[in-house]
């Protein structure tokens, strides 16, 4: 009896999917492709130069996203969900933006000053106005340079500790001498003298 029905089952099953599939290819050519409609032009795309004040804005938004992402990585770390390394990378980040960031606002101040001195000659602003300008530049500038040294010495303690890691690894049987060859030259690059 099941040598009767099997076939039947099989044929029966093999023309719904049969018709299935003819449905679905008939759909297919009603429905509108998906490119068919343009994106309208938004108004922020017109310009090609990018106002200075987005890109300090742009950055203390990144700089607060690292700066979370960062805040819970020790406590993830001595539970176990996260790696040193993964940790390390994340304060490294941090210090990078930071960096970024202090150089962004004295690009923009130094296009202020520009403006400023401008207007200094033109007689709409005073000479306190102006010189406000320059100390502000040049504390943007101070602060600039001790961010740039911070994320140079904080690079350097993390291209140390990666140095590190690959020669216990390789001591250990599972590195690679590449990987520590490659950990040398970076150390070696960051310790080499700046241009």
């Amino acid at each position: 009896m099941a040598r009767i029905f099997a076939p039947l089952v099989t044929a029966f099953a093999l023309a719904i999917v049969a018709s299935a599939a003819d449905q679905s290819a008939e759909n297919k050519s009603e429905e509108p492709e998906a490119f068919d409609v343009e994106p309208p032009i938004l108004k922020q795309n017109l310009s090609d130069e990018p106002l200075p004040d987005d890109d300090v804005a742009r950055l203390e938004k990144k700089l607060e996203r690292a700066k979370q992402n960062a805040g819970g990585a020790e406590r993830l770390f001595k539970i176990g969900v996260l790696a040193r390394v993964e940790v390390e990378q994340r304060m490294l980040k941090v210090i990078r933006y930071e960096s970024d960031l202090a150089n962004a606002r004295v690009a923009h101040a130094k296009e202020e000053l520009a403006t400023r001195e401008s207007q200094f000659e033109s007689g709409e602003i005073t000479r306190d106005e102006m010189e406000s300008t320059k100390t502000m530049v040049a504390q943007l500038t101070e602060a600039a340079q001790a961010a740039a040294a911070k994320r140079e010495r904080a690079e350097l303690e993390a291209a140390e500790a990666n140095l590190r890691r690959q020669q216990k690894l390789l001591k250990l049987g599972v590195g690679q001498k590449s990987d520590v060859t490659h950990a040398e030259e970076k150390v070696a690059e960051l310790k080499g003298p700046k241009n």
